[in-house]
């Protein structure tokens, strides 16, 4: 059976919180003593999870360059949720919804950080295609410092459809574009909401672009035309979680 390794004491330590039942092993450094260490040893020994102490070096190299402090976890690839799971998501929803819709972000970095982000901006799920989409994998969960753990992301083969799908679901659909005539600050966003980023450099797909309701863009000030997706997604995001605390409120 194939195995992933997640590093660093973050994204460690929230995968034994949160999906112990996945880790076969931890590959720990030897010599190294420290209070956030010894979290993680006491999680894995109540989880009656093997610890292996290995060399620096072993763990660097296992780590590929990685900044792995001290410590990896072998286990079981984190694996992408299927499009049944989005409508059970959307039925257990107490709230109004709030996903992110990747189209076509394949860099493990930024989808790690777009996880993270969504995770704190208490993002219902995240939806990308199946193709043209970055993997789950070791790089992924550890830019996301657990956020890969907990935040639901689900893959669907035709996204054009899914978009029509949450349609149907009473969520407005907003994709982000440079070129668009109206601000995200002028939009309204309060409601069920899915914003769509596009993939690097190329944007949004035609189809996806032809699927959304309003096209929204972020002005820009300076020299710099455009902002790398993961720092969009939360310039965007925010937003919406500024605007439904703002009405709230009110």
């Amino acid at each position: 059976m194939n195995t992933t390794d997640i590093f660093g004491l973050h994204a460690v330590t929230t995968l034994l919180q949160r999906n112990s039942d996945r880790v076969r092993c931890l590959l720990i450094q030897q010599g190294r003593e420290d209070a956030r260490l010894q979290t993680v040893l006491d999680l894995a020994g109540t989880r009656g999870i093997k610890v292996i102490t290995q060399p620096r070096e072993g763990l660097d190299q296992r780590a590929g360059g990685g900044r792995h402090q001290g410590v990896i976890a072998e286990c079981e690839p984190l694996r992408a949720l299927s499009e049944k799971a989005l409508d059970r998501l959307l039925e257990q929803s107490d709230t109004a919804p709030l996903l992110l819709v990747l189209d076509g972000v394949t860099d493990p970095h930024n989808l790690g950080a777009c996880l993270r982000t969504a995770d704190a901006a208490g993002v219902t799920a995240v939806i990308a295609p199946k193709d043209k989409s970055a993997p789950l994998n070791a790089t992924v969960a550890k830019v996301a410092c657990g956020a890969a753990e907990v935040v639901p992301y689900i893959q669907v083969t035709n996204l054009a459809r899914t978009l029509q799908l949450l349609q149907q679901h009473g969520i407005w659909i907003t994709g982000t574009a440079g070129e668009a005539t109206q601000s995200l600050y002028q939009a309204d966003l309060t409601g069920p909401q899915a914003i769509v980023m596009g993939a690097e450099g190329k944007g949004m797909r035609r189809l996806t672009r032809e699927n959304c309701d309003q096209l929204v863009n972020i002005p820009m000030a300076g020299e710099v035309s455009s902002l790398n997706v993961s720092v969009a997604t939360g310039v965007c995001l925010f937003e919406v979680v500024r605007q439904r605390a703002v009405k709230a409120e009110a």
